[in-house]
């Protein structure tokens, strides 16, 4: 037989696009459209509906950058349509080069203001009837965005359209067909039909047989088709496919599960305002196609964006808690956002899950046992426990799939957190969170699965996303079809719990993965936008000491514990940990605008803060010092406060050094600074051991070129180490009562170093404030260490995880910028060095070994990421003031790391109040391995205290928890504050065996043991 494939497939493809698909719609009449621009920003339904119209063209210009402009369209049907299903198509002026969510787009409303489905380039059509009478009124409203693209022709490229006060006024979108027109379901089944079969054959082997009946049927179907009578000979064409259609798949066919989907990102190259506009197009999408495919389940992440539906749209909201009644729109993943995993600090993450879960269980009695994290930019090692420790059990990711090195060896696997906790964890083999059903997907998904053999199912989240759109009619035809059909993978739609409880139950053994679950992607994301993230820290910090001394108050001085202003700012912190905001990788209207929000939050938590201890203070002329820290720090306890007394240790020496520079010693440590402003020795005086590898300065500044070969806030590719540039020039020198400043220019930049020994201080600390005016450059700070370690420690949530310092396989070559929290550390055999840090969180870590005579040493050098100056998608970040602060601890074990970490990020806070006032910790521990994470109020109102603790340095231990208040009954509760064990029997003496990394939560009811 002659092989005539090709000419086959060629004729299917210009048939379908030219002639078959443009007779879904065959008649068509135009529709009146007028339009009213919003003059600023978006404006409530009703205003909208009311406002004056002016009539508008096909083929005009309008919708200036971010601009907002309400139309009306009107028509009427014509008589002779009478038992037609008729649809309005409304083309907004809907580009090629941007696909949905990154472009215009709109909500459609009936003329009372009720909302009826989202327009975006792939579903910009509106049922009128079906079927018509002929001779009906049509009348619609659409709320339509002129968003501006982004990855289209302007890609990777600076770009003023990403902030409202750069973008300019002129109109972007030219208004394109808005019509009346008879939908022909007959064709449109044939186009999924033709399509369906025709992405199967081309992905089938040529050897078998399969393609081959495939092939023939598509021929035989296209010879039905009249070219000249396309709609009168569909049902012909479809009768001819039928047969091919109908052979079912075979029992070892690849099952895949899909799940409607649309990931919206909740800020990114839109601001949140937008996401809220997004959520409720996206919705509205969705409850519509609920309502049309019985068989369609559809899943929605981040409790965040229904919070905002319920807030703002709340016609839209009522559908969407009906369709979840009903099982068809399905809340998952437990989260309060999709959040970065990286950097959130221990109660941060936890309280992600907190909000989130909480959320889901209030307004749909909805208990999420997956996480939903499709696009997450990697997975810190402390993440499965608190995952457990919140009542949930699995994760799904797709992102690791990004990764540019080492291709992930599982798809379903056991992940093993810091803690040994383990949960099942997916990763979809069709490697995207967009999925369409189309046939190279699932092709894809089934050859590219891992664990074939094994197991037999994966997920497919299916949907347009980023920005949002959702599922189609077109998808749920693709599914319908693919149920079950030889040669493909089956199809069916489920709830991601459905899957997971599927694929655990056949794969009894799955392998297991420990530790992170590292990107060797989007490694600057530890980096870009250095005021979102050091926002992101110190409001973190302050939440923790605002619950600290509310709750203290509250229990000691019947002070009125802020639930709600706390729970509020919470969610606002929380939000802005979104994997587009904390990461830096979002238009600069994001950051201009997290920016402020932190600035409101730290000003508020300042005053419950202050508050709260100032109720504790009394009054009077005294000090009082209110230390928030979970370690004693002097007379002080930890989480408690006493009279303020004078400084008890010597004052450091500050002396001129031989050579030029300063010498400062304080008993404990002593620095030699260089004339050149940099360390080049650091002392521990109570070993004799020096810091710094031999001629190798610390404290030291090196800038990089950075321009990554794609997404520039993104990317730091590891060509950027080829070329630096050491700033060693000084503009000036001088000491100060306890350290040395040094002054230096660069660029068009300048820096200001201080490095202080504070009197009895076990650290040096290095401040660095930075006047940055540099372009696609990246700053570190560079600290050569004269330790022998084959890995480091890093804090992460509730521990640290371990990471080597060499580069013996490509998985440790390709970890060249990593996370940390609030240190890092590397140690030799009974002696070690920590780098703390009050707000930056990249870092690299190299070693190489000294060939001078009789050394062969080894430097390790670490160094913190300071700046980064991209110019996509924020042309301006990171331009402006920055202030740095890092401490290098000579000597410390993981312990000292802990607590000098802790330290730095919450400092002492002097306050007035009456003499030889002393506030008692409200709980304390008696093990310095022990961190207190959290004293607060239970979120409930009852007035328990609620702690939570963990253990921070890798070991076992046996630790009494002592509260300081007359409790009658303490229980271990999950994350949520919920009992998960019984009532500790001796409220007097409550021990608890922790493993290494483990994390506790204990609540406690106040009153005397009755």
């Amino acid at each position: 037989m002659h092989d005539d494939r090709s000419l086959v497939e060629d004729r299917l493809r210009r048939v379908l696009e030219e002639r078959v698909r443009p007779a879904v719609y065959p008649q068509s009449v135009p529709l009146e459209v007028r339009v009213w621009h919003a003059p600023g920003e978006p404006v409530p339904v009703a205003e909208g509906l009311a406002a004056p119209t002016l009539p508008i063209e096909t083929g005009t210009r309008w919708g200036r950058p971010w601009g907002t402009s309400w139309f009306t369209v009107t028509g009427t049907v014509p008589e002779e349509w009478a038992g037609r299903t008729v649809e309005a198509l409304i083309d907004l002026g809907f580009d090629g080069q941007g696909g949905p969510g990154f472009q215009c787009e709109g909500l459609v409303h009936e003329p009372d203001g009720t909302p009826v489905k989202g327009l975006h380039p792939r579903n910009h059509w509106v049922r009128v009837g079906a079927p018509v009478t002929g001779g009906e009124a049509v009348e619609l409203r659409v709320e339509a965005a002129s968003n501006p693209g982004f990855f289209n022709s302007r890609a990777f490229r600076p770009t003023p359209l990403g902030d409202l006060d750069t973008a300019g006024d002129d109109p972007i979108y030219t208004l394109g067909r808005v019509e009346l027109a008879v939908f022909d379901e007959t064709v449109w089944e044939l186009v999924h039909d033709l399509e369906v079969l025709g992405q199967l054959m081309a992905e089938l082997p040529l050897d078998r047989a399969r393609r081959w009946e495939i092939l023939h049927a598509v021929e035989a179907a296209l010879d039905v088709v009249d070219l000249g009578d396309v709609n009168g000979t569909a049902q012909a064409a479809r009768d001819a496919l039928a047969p091919a259609l109908a052979v079912p798949a075979g029992p070892s066919a690849h099952r895949i599960s899909a799940v409607g989907h649309a990931h919206i990102d909740s800020a990114w190259l839109w601001p949140l305002r937008e996401t809220v506009r997004k959520v409720a197009r996206t919705a509205s999408n969705m409850t519509h196609l609920i309502d049309s495919a019985p068989e369609f389940v559809f899943t929605m992440s981040q409790a965040q964006q229904l919070a905002w539906i319920k807030e703002h749209r709340p016609e839209v909201y009522a559908k969407v808690k009906k369709a979840v009644a009903e099982g068809r729109f399905v809340p998952t993943g437990g989260m309060w956002v999709e959040s970065d995993t990286n950097m959130p600090g221990s109660e941060a993450m936890a309280r992600q899950f907190v909000h989130g879960k909480r959320f889901f269980l209030e307004e749909f009695g909805v208990e999420n046992e997956e996480v939903w994290l499709p696009d997450t930019f990697g997975f810190a090692a402390g993440l499965p426990q608190i995952i457990r420790e919140a009542g949930s059990k699995w994760l799904l990711t797709q992102k690791i799939s990004w990764s540019q090195t080492n291709s992930f060896p599982h798809h379903t696997f056991r992940w093993e957190g810091i803690d040994g906790t383990r949960i099942l964890t997916h990763f979809p083999p069709v490697d995207t969170y967009n999925c369409a059903l189309e046939g190279r997907e699932l092709a894809h998904a089934e050859r590219n699965f891992k664990d074939k053999g094994r197991a037999s199912r994966s997920l497919a989240p299916t949907g347009f996303g980023d920005g949002g759109g959702g599922t189609t009619r077109e998808m749920v035809a693709r599914a319908r079809r693919l149920r079950s059909l030889d040669g493909s993978p089956t199809v069916e739609w489920e709830a991601p719990a459905e899957f997971f409880a599927r694929a655990e139950a056949e794969y009894a053994e799955p392998p297991v993965w420990v530790g992170e679950l590292y990107l060797e992607l989007h490694r600057a994301t530890l980096t870009s936008q250095a005021q979102t993230k050091q926002g992101n820290r110190r409001c973190e910090a302050l939440l923790q000491e605002a619950e600290l001394w509310a709750s203290t108050a509250a229990v000691r001085a019947g002070f009125v514990y802020p639930y709600a202003e706390l729970d509020r700012l919470w969610k606002t912190v929380l939000l802005h940990q979104f994997h587009d905001i904390l990461p830096g990788s979002s238009i600069a209207w994001v950051h201009r605008e997290a920016r402020a929000t932190y600035a409101k939050v730290t000003a508020e938590l300042e005053r419950i803060i202050e508050a709260a201890q100032r109720a504790l203070a009394g009054r009077g002329e005294g000090e009082l010092r209110f230390n928030s820290a979970p370690h004693g720090r002097g007379s002080v306890p930890a989480l408690g406060a006493t009279a303020s007394a004078g400084d008890s240790e010597p004052a450091t020496r500050v002396g001129e050094r031989d050579g030029g520079g300063f010498v400062l010693d304080n008993g404990t440590l002593r620095a030699e600074i260089d004339g050149r402003g940099l360390i080049v020795s650091l002392v521990h005086l109570a070993s004799g051991r020096e810091t710094l590898a031999p001629d190798r300065p610390a404290g030291l500044l090196q800038l990089h070129p950075d321009l990554p070969n794609k997404w520039d806030a993104w990317d730091v590719d590891k060509f950027y180490r080829n070329t630096a540039t050491d700033l060693i020039g000084v503009d000036s020198l001088t000491a100060t009562a306890d350290g040395v400043r040094v002054a230096r220019s660069f660029g068009d930049s300048t820096a200001v170093q201080t490095f202080r020994l504070s009197p009895g201080s076990g650290r040096l600390d290095v401040d660095t404030e930075v006047e940055w005016h540099e372009t696609e450059k990246f700053l570190k700070l560079a600290f050569p260490l004269d330790v022998h370690a084959e890995r480091y420690a890093s804090e992460t949530q509730f521990g640290h995880v371990h990471r080597p310092t060499h580069t013996n396989t490509s998985w440790e070559a390709a970890r060249f910028e990593a996370c940390n929290h609030r240190f890092v550390h590397l140690a030799e055999p009974g002696w070690g060095v920590a780098l703390v840090t009050a707000s930056t969180y990249g870092h690299d870590v190299t070693r190489t070994v000294r060939e001078a005579p009789g050394d062969r040493g080894t430097t390790t050098t670490v160094r913190a990421s300071l700046l980064r100056a991209p110019r996509f998608p924020d042309p301006e970040t990171d331009q402006g003031t920055h202030r740095f602060r890092h401490a290098l601890v000579p000597g410390a074990g993981v312990g000292d790391a802990v607590r000098e970490g802790a330290a730095l990020s919450l400092p002492e806070r002097v306050v007035e109040g009456a003499s030889g006032t002393e506030v008692a910790p409200l709980v304390s521990v008696d093990q310095e391995a022990v961190v207190l994470s959290a004293v607060k109020l239970a979120d409930d109102g009852s007035g328990d205290v609620v702690v939570r603790f963990y253990e921070a340095e890798g070991g076992r231990t046996t630790v009494r928890l002592r509260p300081g208040f007359a409790a009658s009954a303490a229980v271990r509760c999950d994350l949520l504050e919920r009992p998960v064990a019984e009532p500790e029997p001796d409220v007097a003496d409550l021990s608890f065996a922790l493993r290494p990394f483990q994390l506790v939560t204990v609540r406690l009811t106040r009153g005397a043991i009755g």
